[in-house]
């Protein structure tokens, strides 16, 4: 098990009372209609992170499926969102003894009033309690430095213009050998790794996982590209419920081209074990 595995001392926030529970909370309309208030707290530059805006739809599907825990999730990014009013509607696709399938979409409204589709979600939810524990492998954990010897955003300056309020809720600590890009030099390797939590000490659980998989900065950043890196598509695996302690994030970029590429994210608690897998198709500027 790494070194240094403790997040820092504070008051801690405990599942279900956090800020990012309070900011992820759904409120029931209808059956299957759902309304929230999208924080601008977790936003990055002038849009709402994705990660948290898939957390927020995964609550959702959570009420309005027969299955508690998020297994596959897969979200295409229609518009960005903003923070404020939106609406969730949820659709049960099916249901069977160990998965149910339900997709769901989030709308908010443009300034002439109209409706607009900012994200829709497939995904099988089941209950990760139920699964059997045993593991077969070849996935090795990420082996980076430990906490102590890692940096935060606090650390050095802002990696884009605009917003960065995400930042301030997270607790990121990120490999040296990828930071390359805040001082000028990115690798060209499409590397990035980072120790991760919540800001508040809350340990992570099925839905924060689908924030974390979207939280580091973009691996665009070590290819020494600049500025936004939006997601067209997101697909997450959860494995396992993570145990409690911070997490050890691993995300690679091998390929990027017509302006497009490719992130490769995997997420290991702290018993070594690999708790959730991504994939996202994300659009880089290229000037």
């Amino acid at each position: 098990m790494p070194e240094a595995a403790s997040a820092p001392a504070a008051t801690r926030a405990v599942i279900g009372d956090s800020e990012f529970d309070r900011d992820t909370a759904v409120t029931r309309r209808a059956p299957g209609v759902y309304d929230i208030d999208l924080s601008a707290g977790w936003t990055i530059i002038n849009a709402v992170n994705g990660g948290y805006l898939l957390s927020v739809l995964g609550r959702a599907l959570a009420d309005a499926l027969p299955h508690p825990d998020p297994f596959t999730i897969s979200a295409h990014y229609l518009t960005a969102s903003q923070p404020g009013p939106a609406v969730i509607r949820t659709d049960l696709v099916r249901t069977g003894r160990t998965l149910s399938t339900g997709q769901a979409s989030l709308f908010q409204y443009d300034d002439q009033g109209h409706e607009v589709e900012r994200i829709r979600v497939l995904a099988s939810y089941g209950d990760l309690d139920a699964l059997p524990d045993d593991v077969r492998t070849t996935a090795k954990p990420p082996a980076f430095p430990p906490m102590d010897q890692c940096f935060g955003p606090e650390d050095g300056p802002a990696p884009v213009s605009g917003s960065s309020a995400i930042a301030d809720r997270l607790m990121l600590k990120l490999d040296p050998s990828t930071l390359g890009w805040a001082l000028g030099a990115p690798s060209g390797k499409g590397e990035m790794r980072s120790w991760f939590g919540l800001a508040d000490g809350r340990d992570a659980d099925p839905l924060s996982l689908l924030l974390a998989v979207d939280a580091l900065p973009p691996t665009a950043f070590e290819i020494g590209l600049k500025g936004w890196v939006p997601t067209v598509e997101l697909t997450v695996h959860v494995r396992s419920r993570p145990a409690p302690g911070p997490l050890r994030i691993s995300i690679t970029t091998r390929n990027l081209a017509g302006g497009f590429l490719e992130e490769d994210a995997e997420v290991w608690d702290s018993t070594d074990r690999l708790v959730a897998q991504s994939r996202q198709l994300a659009r880089a500027r290229l000037s």
